[in-house]
């Protein structure tokens, strides 16, 4: 009965700390037509405190959407283009001989903001990423001999065209694990079309106000890990990631040439934090399984790894996913 009462409290508490979603996703939208589900992938990231890797085709709006969240959220923020001639210093910083001073002083590289725009992550090669993805693990950097901690709210979010392989340095697995979401961005339907060609053709220039504050962002986080996670949602999940690792135990035999290597302990801590703060977006104090299944698929996918016969029969990560969500009870 206690726990009912708890879980009525967090209800109302989350009714009232979220009224700032709102007003974050009309500032967006009125810079961003259509593509719900990224918007939404955007929040999640931010409230669960993880990065987001974001796939698609040139002139999908991910760019846009990323700066346009920014400017909603009073914080520092900083866009990185990666090159191939790009060096480590240029992202973090390095020390510079001062003639006059007769010593080194430090300056500190476009790292040091809430918000981090690594556009086209992938065209950079493997000792920059490295330096990124030491700052976004780590939440510091270190320059000569000293360390410097990173600002918080800090959040990386990382573009990458999949279309063109040439002149590009792919990100290994292991990398790729750091992100707590890969998500896919699609086409926007034909009625989201017209209207985004109405809005670039025409004079009118589009404002975005600041609407929330970083300790707004700060306190909305601490909130979303009191998200209530019952016992029957955890196995849920452990049986979701589970069923990568082990597809024969869960009547998948099919999958077991196929998948290389399953989903790891981050991928399981990844879907309860993000499935916590979908729920926090949904104006709810407790976790069911519509959340996680309207995340699993951004958690999971670049967390599974191919066999070469996998590939052979063009089956893909989200194949796997889709019948994993399938066959898995759902409680």
């Amino acid at each position: 009965m206690s726990e009912q009462i708890d879980i009525k409290e967090l209800n109302e508490k989350i009714q009232r700390e979220s009224a700032f979603v709102d007003l974050l996703v009309m500032e967006v939208k009125k810079a961003i037509v259509g593509q719900k589900s990224m918007v939404e992938r955007l929040l999640v990231g931010l409230l669960a405190d993880g990065h987001l890797l974001l796939e698609g085709v040139p002139g999908l709006a991910k760019t846009l959407a990323i700066k346009t969240l920014s400017k909603a959220i009073d914080a520092k923020f900083n866009r990185i283009q990666f090159t191939p001639d790009l060096l480590p210093a240029d992202l973090i910083g390095t020390q510079i001989y001062s003639m006059k001073d007769e010593a080194f002083t430090t300056r500190k590289g476009p790292v040091f903001a809430n918000f981090i725009l690594a556009d086209e992550i992938n065209r950079a090669p493997a000792k920059v990423q490295s330096a990124l993805l030491e700052a976004m693990q780590e939440h510091q950097v270190t320059i000569g001999e000293k360390t410097y901690d990173l600002e918080s709210p800090f959040l990386v979010l990382a573009t990458q065209n999949p279309i063109e392989q040439e002149g590009t340095y792919p990100l290994p697995e292991a990398q790729v694990d750091r992100f707590m979401m890969k998500v896919v961005i699609g086409y926007p339907e034909k009625e989201e079309e017209k209207q985004i060609i109405r809005q670039n053709v025409s004079n009118e220039r589009i404002n975005i106000s600041k609407v929330v504050s970083t300790n707004e962002i700060l306190s909305a986080r601490k909130l979303v890990r009191e998200v209530y996670l019952d016992e029957k949602i955890e196995n849920y999940i452990t049986d979701i990631v589970f069923a990568t690792r082990f597809p024969e135990k869960y009547k998948l035999e099919k999958y077991k040439s196929m998948i290389s290597y399953g989903a790891s302990p981050r991928a399981s801590i990844n879907l309860a934090l993000t499935s916590k703060a979908y729920a926090f977006i949904k104006r709810r104090g407790y976790v069911i399984p519509e959340d996680i299944r309207a995340i699993c698929f951004d958690v999971m996918r670049h967390r599974i790894g191919l066999t070469y016969e996998a590939e052979a029969q063009n089956i893909t990560t989200e194949d796997i996913l889709t019948d994993i969500l399938n066959t898995v009870e759902v409680p």
